[in-house]
């Protein structure tokens, strides 16, 4: 596994900047910094453009440096908190100086979409170890983020429920040892629903998670299991392991995060209840567990937990996952690209529930691999895949 070398006792405070503040990842670690802050101290916060959250953020954690992507909220930003409060910073290059603070051992990155890859590059480069909340980053350029890793020495950590459960049940195990990693998925709110009604989905069933509490984009996601399906690619990286060996099962109770079935055929799992608050823990604190006052699992109160194959042919985004993971290169942003594009075209009213997939493989289908790329053509790769499905979509 890539993702955490061996490391000494850790039990100092660990210094974090937070990009991505607003939402609801760096929410819930704000949450866990409230729970544990002699383990977690907050040195830096950014977000995109949602100037009210962030102000009251920035008045109550008081950051040595802050920063907003929108130059204009940036701008009003500085108005309502003046000068002493704290520098507040913008644009990528804010994120990049905020991910490089001499003052943080650990960033977080839990920006949605594809702002986060520069950022986590610039952190690796700069020795800090990173906590990755946005798939984003590791399904357009796993190779690059896990070479940089390996050549900085520093651990990438992984945030998501899925991968943070794998995490713990790997445990320093070699990939050798493991038979397959077994991501789960909730299945999303059309998981019974027959094949014909799958084309009168709205936009407003489609945010209705069963058991998440979750952003606009990550919601539509796992409704198509989209977000299932980027989960697989990044899992190939951070655990390096073949997507052949990566699958899902479907449980829609979510209190199993993931499994590893291991090659004597144990099946190790992570059981709690759904709160992100216990994945983002346990990044700040590995190698240690300290007590917080999340609620533990009452078992009695569990009537049952299920397990079922997902429907590929109903939901086809994770054999179109599969097949980007599978031939690596630039599919995978590709496939991320187009999928974010066609998402904002559902939630507007642009494409149906299905046209979902259906512009996404046309997209994939269109484009030529580039094998081997560079970080500027995984860029130009995102690039063209915006674009062509658009072209698409119209």
């Amino acid at each position: 596994m890539h993702s955490a070398p061996p490391s000494p006792s850790n039990s100092r405070r660990r210094r974090v900047v937070i990009l991505g503040c607003t939402g609801s990842i760096g929410q819930s670690a704000l949450k866990v910094a409230e729970d544990i802050p002699d383990r977690m101290e907050v040195v830096g916060l950014a977000a995109a453009r949602s100037v009210d959250t962030f102000t009251e953020q920035v008045l109550r954690w008081k950051p040595l440096v802050s920063a907003l992507f929108d130059p204009d909220a940036a701008k009003l930003a500085r108005q309502i908190l003046g000068a002493h409060e704290t520098e507040i910073l913008e644009g990528e290059s804010g994120l990049c100086a905020l991910a490089t603070l001499p003052e943080a051992d650990l960033v977080l990155i839990a920006i949605v979409g594809t702002a986060g890859l520069r950022p986590a590059l610039a952190a690796i480069e700069a020795g800090k170890d990173i906590a990755v909340a946005s798939k984003e980053i590791l399904v357009m350029a796993g190779a690059v983020v896990m070479e940089a890793a390996r050549r900085k020495g520093v651990r990438v950590l992984p945030v998501d429920s899925e991968h943070n459960a794998i995490f713990q049940c790997l445990e320093g195990r070699r990939p050798e040892e493991v038979s397959r990693l077994l991501l789960t998925a909730s299945g999303g709110p059309f998981r019974t629903w027959p094949t014909e009604q799958l084309g009168t989905v709205t936009p407003a069933q489609a945010l209705k998670h069963p058991t998440w509490e979750m952003g606009r984009k990550i919601s539509i996601d796992s409704a198509t299991l989209f977000n299932k399906g980027l989960e697989m690619i990044e899992a190939r990286w951070l655990f390096d392991i073949p997507m052949a060996r990566v699958e899902v099962v479907v449980h829609p109770q979510s209190i199993v995060h993931s499994m590893v079935e291991f090659v004597d055929s144990s099946i190790l799992a992570q059981l709690s209840a759904t709160d992100m608050c216990f994945p983002i823990q346990y990044a700040v604190t590995w190698p240690e567990r300290v007590p917080n006052r999340l609620p533990p699992l009452d078992f009695s109160r569990l009537s049952k937990l299920e397990f079922e194959a997902p429907r590929t042919a109903d939901f086809p985004a994770l054999n179109l996952a599969r097949w980007a993971g599978e031939a690596g290169g630039t599919l995978p942003a590709v496939l991320n690209a187009a999928n974010e594009v066609a998402v904002e075209a559902f939630l507007h009213g642009r494409c149906t529930f299905p046209m979902i997939w259906k512009s996404v493989e046309a997209t994939m289908v269109g484009h030529t691999l580039d094998a081997d790329p560079t970080l500027d053509a995984i860029l130009a790769a995102d690039t063209w895949a915006r674009e062509a499905t658009g072209r698409n979509l119209q």
